[in-house]
């Protein structure tokens, strides 16, 4: 009875507290991930994680982020409400336990949530650490009760502050200039976002985000998050610019051996395979146990299925795990008590048990579905027979790259210039525009270190293309032979290989045009496609040239932007000319060395991939059949076009 007693009562002593502060604000990366974009954004999340434990315990189905007028943030939950009572060990309020010491929180106590998510435990008093500002109020006991801090710091005790009504919690946040020095302005799409993924991935709960920064017709930004059938719609939402397959999601949520599994799939006309799989809401880019668990129920299961038939009694070769996962867009979701990670990184689950509870719930699944749907079965089966002849045809024209190597005779490609220099850290390529521009690159270069590959027009849109018609181009075999990776690992056969890669920063240089934005989307999504490990590592980036010369007599100086042209022209006074560059072309070797390929003066961009799901959705619209959601996107983000009608 007791036992029963002490699961409901969550109060002050259900909190545990680990380790102190003060190294958080020594290294912040090492709580936090980074002190860059990315660090600043999570910071919201680990605030916002908590609301949701407490929604997935179900105490809590309201939860907004607001972003302030000065960029500090509000998040508010109608959840119990942290404890406010005296912590027995530590002799002070639980709230101030939770907000100024490493790893408080009830998460440690089994009793009070089942599952939870946050970064290893760290949490809101992270956040708390690297903020200038930070106010707690908690409304519980029919009271408001709130406690200040300034970098971790307590300002005074936990005090009351007039009646509530209601319950749940309130922090209000303002990260540390001194720590985020690069980036204090939050993004608003960013955190829409995470929200709209935390809205499908905990259905029934209201998320919402407002930006008091901006106004639209006198009102402020803001959307509301509500999903009522969670993955299925996510699926929905992911897969809105592919033409299905099928005429509906497959879908199942339930428990096996004690944990909640939910997966969502669907196939589509493409050729790429889009798994995302979630842990406690927390998004595993590389995957683990619970991804593999799904991989082997839907192999075992589909093909079972398709022997079964004797739709595959013609097929002359074996078919393969990846033939089953062609045009197939798949979430897993599984909540664990006690997630193992791999790495620092918490993007990989080790748990074992989770394999066979995900593998014995898509076999159910699938089974079902298959023995209900024949027509749409037999579909399936169609498509994967086509990819394993595809696959076929794949690997012939994979082994033509291959055997291409620098070594093996066919040498480098004939368009490369390369540069003199062994040791891959040290060397650079850059992938231009065209033969023209191609001519003054090579001129202007510093030939010890910077290779140029000149691509002719505009390289093919693998979006749109089936994997054996993506490896006979000629130009893509081009850019694998140049950067010396091959294709497939020891441990993964499709994986890229990297141990031979020739350069470790690949230079995307375009023209700052239509036509050049163009054809540096196409590369990426060559990239992203085909090749995500360079991006992964940080091997990818887009050179700036400038967009204008302004010079006057002697003097002259180059302008990126409009508003940089306009202050040059307003310096150099009268009789000041002006040059628009529109491609590379129009420059001289010394002019595109100076502005562009100089390491002292350059800028260059580096590729990253902040969010897996977003950047496969937004490349399936971009490079995809579908127009409506391009021209939408591209009228929502084209604010500077002027058109001439």
């Amino acid at each position: 009875m007791s036992e029963d007693l002490n699961k409901n009562n969550y109060s002050a002593d259900s909190i545990q507290a680990l380790e102190g502060m003060e190294h958080v604000r020594m290294r912040p990366s090492m709580y936090i991930g980074d002190v860059g974009v990315r660090g600043l954004h999570h910071l919201v999340y680990e605030v916002v994680d908590n609301s949701i434990d407490e929604a997935m315990a179900g105490h809590c189905d309201e939860i907004s982020v607001v972003i302030n007028e000065d960029n500090s943030i509000t998040v508010n939950d109608n959840g119990r409400g942290i404890p406010v009572g005296i912590h027995k060990k530590e002799g002070v309020s639980a709230l101030e336990v939770v907000m100024t010491k490493i790893g408080a929180g009830g998460k440690f106590d089994k009793d009070s949530y089942k599952v939870s998510g946050g970064l290893h435990g760290v949490g809101v008093s992270v956040v708390n650490a690297l903020s200038e500002t930070l106010e707690a109020k908690v409304y519980r006991d029919g009271k408001v009760w709130v406690q200040q801090y300034e970098k971790g710091k307590t300002l005074y005790p936990v005090k009351s502050d007039g009646n509530a009504d209601n319950t749940g919690t309130q922090v209000t946040f303002k990260p540390d200039k001194s720590i985020f020095k690069e980036v204090l302005e939050y993004n608003y799409e960013t955190l829409s976002n995470r929200m709209r993924e935390l809205s499908f991935l905990n259905k029934g709960i209201n998320l919402s985000i407002t930006d008091k920064r901006k106004k639209i017709d006198g009102e402020y930004v803001s959307e509301k998050f509500k999903s009522e059938e969670g993955l299925k719609e996510f699926i929905t939402f992911l897969d809105e610019n592919r033409e299905p397959l099928i005429a509906d999601v497959i879908s199942m949520a339930g428990e096996k051996n004690n944990i909640p599994v939910e997966v969502a799939m669907i196939y589509n006309t493409s050729f790429s395979e889009n798994l995302h799989s979630y842990v406690n809401n927390i998004n595993t880019h590389e995957g683990g146990t619970h991804l593999a668990g799904f991989r082997r129920g839907l192999t075992s299961t589909l093909k079972k299925y398709a022997e079964s038939s004797g739709m595959l009694e013609k097929l002359k070769f074996e078919i393969s795990g990846d033939d089953f996962r062609e045009g197939l867009t798949a979430i897993v979701s599984v909540k664990v008590a006690e997630p193992q990670f791999e790495g620092q990184t918490k993007t990989k689950l080790g748990n074992r048990e989770v394999n066979s509870a995900v593998s014995q719930s898509v076999s159910e699944m699938l089974e079902n579905y298959l023995e209900e749907n024949p027509n749409d079965a037999k579909t399936i089966v169609d498509k994967v027979i086509l990819a394993a002849q595809a696959r076929h045809a794949a690997r012939k024209a994979r082994e033509m790259v291959q055997r291409k190597t620098v070594m093996s005779g066919g040498g480098l490609p004939g368009k490369l210039s390369d540069c003199s220099e062994q040791n891959p850290e040290l060397c650079e390529v850059f992938l231009v525009e065209g033969d023209s521009a191609g001519g003054t690159a090579k001129q202007g270069r510093d030939r010890n270190f910077q290779a140029i590959l000149p691509l002719r027009g505009k390289i093919l849109n693998v979006e749109k293309a089936m994997q054996h018609k993506v490896f006979e181009n000629q130009e893509i075999i081009n850019i694998y032979t140049a950067l010396g990776v091959s294709i497939g690992t020891e441990e993964d056969s499709k994986a890229l290989n990297l141990e031979k890669l020739r350069y470790h920063k690949i230079v995307i240089m375009c023209d700052a045009d239509v036509d050049g934005s163009h054809i540096a989307t196409l590369i990426l999504t060559f990239f992203f496609r085909y090749m995500k490990e360079l991006i992964d590592n940080g091997n990818v980036y887009i050179a700036t040239p400038p967009l204008y010369m302004v010079k006057k007599g002697s003097k002259k100086q180059y302008a990126w932007n409009d508003k940089e042209r306009d202050l040059l022209v307003k310096e150099f006074g009268q009789g000041t000319s002006v040059q628009r560059y529109k491609g590379l072309g129009e420059m001289n070797a010394v002019q595109l060395w100076e502005t562009t390929m100089n390491p002292e003066f350059r800028t260059f961009r580096k590729v990253t991939i902040d969010n897996a799901v977003e950047a496969d959705r937004v490349f399936s619209m971009l490079m995809g059949e579908d127009v409506p959601p391009r021209r939408e996107f591209i009228e929502k983000n084209a604010t500077y076009a002027k058109i001439d009608v």
